[in-house]
């Protein structure tokens, strides 16, 4: 029998290991959470495996599989409270239960506070013994998306600025090319991969044309849904994002009564036309927000520009920011802010970040945070990760 501690290390690291495989799923496994797990007996890995895509089997079943019948009296490590249920694949509790093993160590329960500690309470009463708890932030922030939309069925909402040290995102003529560095821009290509949609306004499609896809080197990319925000639909039918649909899926949120010739003419090209009710004069975000979650989008990467972001912060709607601060002054009482709208009355009442993080990409420095608004992961983030 192992001491406490030594068996508390052991546990760690064979769970660090299932949540590097669990990470290997990132932009592939939506709305599904990205899982990893590995059986390990007598401190030796026999099998190891990663949720890889929405529909197909679990870590659990990979990880099993490979392990064969060396995992009878074996321990199986697992991010996430395995299923008890019936979807697009059986409960993966029963074949825990089949496969022999004789402990369980799960990284947090089933976010879900319908199911939570179903699958645990299953795996218990077939005499299986389980721990929960092991690295339980990482394996948390590991999904946040997930952990948003199936508590609370809307989409986990991120808020990425590039932004000068003044805090502009553009010149008073409108130029922003380039603010941030190429290594800022990979890394906000990496969020489009791993993020379901993306949203901007129809000022910014107008302005920079942008495509508002996932571009990386040497890497198979999921593209996002591209949502164009444009209560009078005057999104140009010559804009990239509507000229590519079979790249990505395009869908433009509207008013009331949009233009029904506009409205054609886009649906011809293969954009999809989304009407909504308005709210001072805009959009309903909180509609938008209701529908995409509905359709199973668990996050949505809002790319602004200045007025966009300023209507998701003034509604308390933005769960994340990513800011990207590069060594530039542009000036001017008539430039770009971060973030425009009326703003707040006072400083009290200002937004606050927390579980901030510093991080430096080249000459730029990226500011990670959670809105004070947002209590969703409030306590259970690493710090330190």
């Amino acid at each position: 029998m192992k001491d406490p501690r030594s068996l508390a290390r052991e546990d760690e690291h064979f769970m660090r290991i299932a949540l590097r495989l669990a990470a290997r799923g990132v932009g592939h496994t939506s709305p599904n959470p990205m899982v990893g797990a590995v059986v390990v007996k007598d401190g030796e890995l026999l099998g190891k495996g990663y949720h890889q895509e929405a529909g197909g089997p679990h870590a659990e079943i990979h990880a099993l599989q490979r392990a064969s019948t060396r995992a009878r009296g074996a321990c199986l490590y697992v991010t996430l409270e395995p299923c008890n249920h019936h979807g697009r694949t059986p409960p993966c509790t029963e074949a825990i239960i089949r496969s022999g093993v004789t402990r369980v160590v799960i990284g947090c329960s089933d976010p879900n506070p319908r199911v939570a500690g179903g699958g645990a309470g299953f795996l218990r009463s077939g005499g299986i013994r389980v721990e929960v708890g092991v690295l339980e932030e990482k394996c948390r922030r590991l999904n946040e998306p997930f952990i948003k939309h199936v508590t609370t069925g809307l989409p986990l909402v991120v808020a990425k600025v590039a932004a000068s040290l003044d805090g502009k995102i553009a010149s008073y003529r409108g130029d922003s090319q380039w603010i941030s560095n190429e290594r800022s821009r990979r890394f906000v290509h990496r969020l489009r991969h791993e993020l379901d949609a993306i949203a901007v306004g129809v000022g910014t499609v107008i302005a920079d044309n942008p495509r508002l896809t996932s571009r990386l080197p040497r890497q198979k990319v999921r593209n996002p849904l591209r949502i164009i925000l444009d209560t009078n639909l005057r999104t140009p039918p010559e804009s990239q994002v509507v000229g590519d649909t079979g790249e990505a899926p395009t869908l433009i949120a509207t008013g009331p009564a949009p233009s029904r010739s506009r409205k054609d003419a886009l649906e011809q090209l293969g954009v999809e036309i989304l009407v909504l009710p308005l709210e001072r004069g805009r959009v309903a975000l909180s509609a938008l927000l209701r529908e995409l979650g509905n359709r199973g989008i668990t996050s949505l990467l809002v790319e602004g520009g200045a007025e966009v972001h300023g209507a998701f912060f003034y509604e308390n709607l933005v769960d994340k920011v990513y800011i990207f601060f590069a060594p530039k002054i542009i000036g001017g009482s008539d430039a770009v802010p971060m973030v425009g709208g009326t703003g707040v009355p006072t400083v009290a009442e200002a937004s606050n970040l927390k579980q901030v993080r510093l991080r430096r990409l080249d000459d730029d420095i990226m500011v990670e945070g959670y809105l004070q608004e947002s209590a969703l992961f409030s306590g259970c983030l690493d710090q330190t990760s």
